[in-house]
C-alpha cells in the first residue's frame, strides 16, 4: 500500500480510502443493500492487513449505524493513532431553523453524537457533508473552527460543492483566522469527469486533497456491461445518477473490460489506477472482501499514457446529477 498526505496537513492516508456508507442496519437507513456488523467487521479487517488507514463514514448512513460499526471494529482491530476516521454531517433541518439552533449549535450537536457513536474523543478529518444554503457560511466556519480549537476534529473538509463555495470557504477562513477545508469529496469517476472543469485545477493550486466518492460509479466501472449485482439492481440514487447516461458511459466501460483483459486485472483495478493518478485517495466501497482485495492492488498497477488516453478519449461531458444537480436548483 502507498500512502501520501492528505492535502495541507500532517495525515498520512493510504492511497484508497475504504468507503463504509455500504455498512450499517438496513432497516435504519435509505440502503436496503448494507451490510450487517459481522460482515461488516470482515471487510474493515481485510482492509487494515492489507494496509488501508482511512475509513469514511457519515452520520446520516443507516441512522448513525455504519458510525457504530466501524467504532467498534477499528477499536478491536487497530490502535487509535494507527487509523484517519473521517465523518460528515448534514446541514440543519428545517426544525433546526424553527427552532433558532444556529449553524455554531448543529455542527457542535451533529459532532458530538458522531464522536458517541464512534467511540473516540476525536476526529481526523471532519466533512460538511454539502452546502447548507440556509445557514450563513460564517456560522459554518466558525462552527467548524471551534470543534478544531477543542481538539474534537483534527481537520475538515467538504463534500458536494462548486469550487467557488470552497474558494470562497477558505478565503472567508483566511480572513477570520478559521481552520481552512483541506479536502473535498466529490463525485468524480471515469464515467463522470466534471469535477475536471474546475475543481481539480483549484485543487492542485491550493494543495487540497481530491478524495473522490462512487470511485467506481457504484459498480458500473468493475463490471462488464450486462453484468449485474444486488445494488445495480436496488440502488435507486445510483440509477439517477446513471442510467440516463448510459448508452455514451458504456463505450469507457467497454474499453476498460477489454485494457483489463489485456493487463490481465480486474476492471476495478484499472478504473482505480487511473483515478489514483488524478486524485489523493479515492473513496472505495466493499461489500465483499475480494472488492477491497482489488482496490488494494489497484495502488500497485501503473498504466502508461497511451492507455490513460484510451480510457479518457471517448468521454462526453454530463449535466450534473444528484445532490450537485439539487445545489443548481437552490443556487
Amino acid at each position: 500500500m502507498q500512502y501520501v498526505k492528505l492535502g495541507n496537513s500532517d495525515i498520512n492516508v493510504s492511497r484508497i480510502c475504504m468507503g463504509c456508507m455500504g455498512f450499517g442496519d438496513a432497516k435504519k437507513g435509505q440502503h436496503i443493500w448494507t451490510l450487517d456488523e459481522q460482515h461488516s467487521r470482515e471487510i474493515i479487517k481485510k482492509g487494515l492487513e492489507l494496509g488501508i488507514n482511512f475509513f469514511d463514514t457519515a452520520i446520516s448512513y443507516q441512522g448513525g449505524t455504519s458510525e457504530q460499526y466501524i467504532g467498534r471494529a477499528l477499536k478491536d482491530f487497530a490502535k487509535r493513532e494507527e487509523v484517519v476516521i473521517a465523518t460528515k454531517f448534514l446541514p440543519r433541518t428545517q426544525q433546526e431553523i424553527e427552532k433558532g439552533i444556529t449553524g455554531q449549535q448543529h455542527i457542535e450537536n451533529m459532532i458530538n453524537k458522531s464522536l458517541k457513536n464512534i467511540g473516540v474523543d476525536y476526529i481526523d478529518l471532519y466533512i460538511y457533508h454539502m452546502w447548507d444554503y440556509q445557514t450563513p457560511l460564517y456560522d459554518i466556519m466558525e462552527g467548524l473552527n471551534h470543534i478544531v480549537k477543542t481538539g474534537k476534529a483534527r481537520y475538515i473538509g467538504i463534500s458536494n460543492c462548486y469550487a467557488y463555495q470552497l474558494a470562497k470557504a477558505n478565503m472567508l477562513a483566511e480572513k477570520e483566522g478559521f481552520t481552512k477545508f483541506i479536502s473535498i469529496q466529490g463525485h468524480y469517476n471515469l464515467i463522470f469527469r466534471e469535477e475536471e472543469r474546475e475543481m481539480l485545477k483549484l485543487c492542485k493550486e491550493d494543495n487540497i486533497a481530491i478524495t473522490p466518492y462512487s470511485a467506481l460509479a457504484s459498480g458500473r466501472l468493475c463490471r462488464k456491461i450486462g453484468e449485474t449485482s444486488k445494488r445495480l439492481e436496488q440502488d435507486n440514487y445510483a440509477k439517477l445518477k446513471y442510467d440516463i447516461t448510459s448508452e455514451q458511459d458504456n463505450i469507457i466501460i467497454d474499453r476498460v473490460s477489454k485494457l483489463a483483459e489485456k493487463r490481465e486485472v480486474s476492471m476495478t483495478e484499472i478504473s482505480l489506477a487511473w483515478l489514483i493518478t488524478k486524485a489523493t485517495s479515492p473513496v472505495v466501497g466493499a461489500t465483499k472482501l475480494h472488492h477491497i482485495e482489488y482496490a488494494a492492488k489497484a495502488t500497485e498497477l501503473m498504466l502508461s499514457d497511451e492507455e490513460i488516453a484510451y480510457l479518457e478519449q471517448c468521454y462526453v461531458p454530463h449535466n450534473l446529477v444528484g445532490v450537485m444537480a439539487q445545489n443548481t436548483m437552490q443556487n
